[in-house]
């Protein structure tokens, strides 16, 4: 099974100790993808970058972990976007961005008929509400008919909705970026403090409803530490983590659950079996600083 994740890997700068900033990559999509990779899973990054030295350090950090770079459109004479992270006196994170001009944002303008091809061919796409965000209705419209031809084709669609309000002009907008595109998910991912923000949700059972009715035939609410709610073969599912922690640090925490969820899944697990997988794995995740933890803290035998 082959997997492409689609979205935006930015240039991060950490503020840590005396103020110095650390240079790194983050993108939400992209933090699932290396996880993926990490369990075995065959896994390609689609996006756009420059040609710039920082582009070429990112592909060789993806190529570093296994993630497949041949679908990363290059674009002459720019640069991946940036944000930078400060922290307050109490550890609080805040955030800058500069990724108005990112490629990225022009990768489904810029990608031709064959590469659409191509990508259609892979048996699972991998999208978030922020990988919807950078494209304008030109670029969402032709990422729909990639999704549709994938799914006519026999692959399937993962939808994390990972709503950031900052990148929308407003949440009506946004609404109707995801009214559209879930139609074409086979698997939702939702998390629902971000569904409760965007659409009002109730709580989890409001938001399976919502997604049923939209077509998406498999669930899984997100929920903290509270775990996740699973709608799926005619089964619902409440399961907590398997043990109780205190986490130094929730970035990526649901970029892995999904990872370790639609890994385990591609290698025939229920989604029960799935959900535990993904668990493990975010647990793991929240137990160090940033998004991408060493390979020899990735739990084992997750799946």
């Amino acid at each position: 099974m082959k997997v492409a994740s689609i979205g935006e890997c930015m240039i991060e700068f950490a503020q840590g100790e005396g103020g110095l900033f650390k240079r790194g990559f983050g993108g939400d999509t992209l933090n699932t993808a290396l996880y993926l990779a990490r369990l075995g899973v065959d896994t390609s990054y689609v996006t756009a970058l420059g040609d710039d030295a920082l582009s070429e350090a990112m592909l060789a950090a993806w190529r570093a972990e296994g993630i497949g770079t041949d679908h990363v459109m290059r674009v002459a004479g720019r640069v991946p976007g940036l944000y930078m992270i400060e922290r307050d006196a109490r550890g609080e994170r805040s955030f800058l961005y500069w990724r108005d001009h990112a490629p990225a944002r022009e990768l489904f303008d810029r990608a031709d008929d064959a590469m659409l091809d191509r990508l259609s061919r892979f048996d699972w796409l991998y999208l978030s509400g922020i990988s919807l965000s950078l494209y304008g209705e030109t670029g969402r419209a032709r990422l729909r008919e990639l999704l549709a031809a994938t799914r006519r084709g026999g692959g399937k669609v993962a939808f994390d909705g990972n709503y950031r309000p900052r990148g929308w002009s407003d949440a009506a907008a946004a609404r109707a970026a995801f009214n559209d595109m879930l139609p074409l998910a086979d698997l939702a991912l939702p998390t629902l403090e971000d569904e409760q923000l965007l659409f009002g949700d109730a709580d989890a059972e409001a938001c399976i409803a919502r997604l049923r009715t939209a077509g998406v035939a498999e669930i899984v609410v997100k929920r903290g530490a509270l775990g996740c709610l699973i709608d799926a073969d005619r089964d619902r599912v409440d399961l907590a983590p398997p043990e109780v922690v205190a986490p130094v640090d929730t970035t990526a925490a649901g970029d892995s659950f999904n990872a370790g969820y639609l890994a385990a899944r591609i290698g025939g697990a229920t989604p029960r079996q799935a959900a535990l997988a993904g668990h493990r794995l975010a647990g793991a995740v929240i137990m160090s600083p940033g998004a991408v933890i060493a390979r020899e803290a990735m739990p084992k035998d997750i799946l």
